[in-house]
């Protein structure tokens, strides 16, 4: 296994802007790290789902992927927009002592169902880095923890960002939120236009 491309792949494919990686950020700086962490545990738990199906399904899904894949970016480009418009129109008092009911381990667990970055994401690591090299089931287990935890981090980084930046970021709320609703759009339009 070409080991130093494999890295090079997880981590730009990780800590790039996405869905997990925005909504991670604008979390942390509205309720705080230690209540965002559970989106990022659940993040991590979805992932390591996608990357089980991704390993163990491979060839089946690339038969499969194809057909739904159009429906699949779509719906997760919807979903993108919603949260875009979400942020967008958050207030800025009437949430900020509640818990967001987005901001959840379930939430970030099903996100990784729709989310086309990361489906695509687990079948390109898998079928170019990790199949043609492994297939013991301890090995394909490994690597499926390894890539959620590497999904973990990045969420929780970008989760430290939106923490560690949060009284500046609440003077700026507003263009905060304008930003991160952009990062969404773009998102979601890049994965159409692809």
């Amino acid at each position: 296994m070409p080991l130093l491309s494999f890295l090079l792949f997880v981590f730009v494919t990780s800590f790039t802007p996405g869905p997990n990686n925005i909504m991670a950020m604008l979390f942390a700086n509205k309720f705080g790290l230690k209540k965002t962490i559970r989106f990022c545990l659940g993040v991590g738990a979805g992932f390591f789902v996608i990357m089980l199906l991704s390993i163990y399904f491979n060839l089946m899904l690339g038969n499969f992927i194809p057909k739904i894949e159009f429906f699949m970016t779509i719906l997760g480009a919807i979903y993108m927009l919603y949260l875009a418009t979400k942020i967008i129109t958050s207030k800025t008092n009437d949430q900020d002592n509640k818990v967001d009911k987005n901001n959840s381990f379930l939430t970030g667990m099903l996100l990784q169902f729709i989310n086309p970055k990361g489906i695509l994401y687990g079948i390109t690591a898998t079928s170019t880095f990790i199949l043609p090299y492994h297939t013991s089931n301890f090995i394909l287990l490994f690597f499926s923890l390894f890539l959620a935890f590497v999904g973990f981090m990045s969420t929780f980084c970008w989760s430290m960002f939106g923490s560690i930046f949060q009284t500046f970021l609440s003077t700026y709320r507003n263009q905060f939120n304008i930003i991160m609703a952009l990062l969404l759009v773009y998102t979601a339009f890049s994965i159409l236009i692809k």
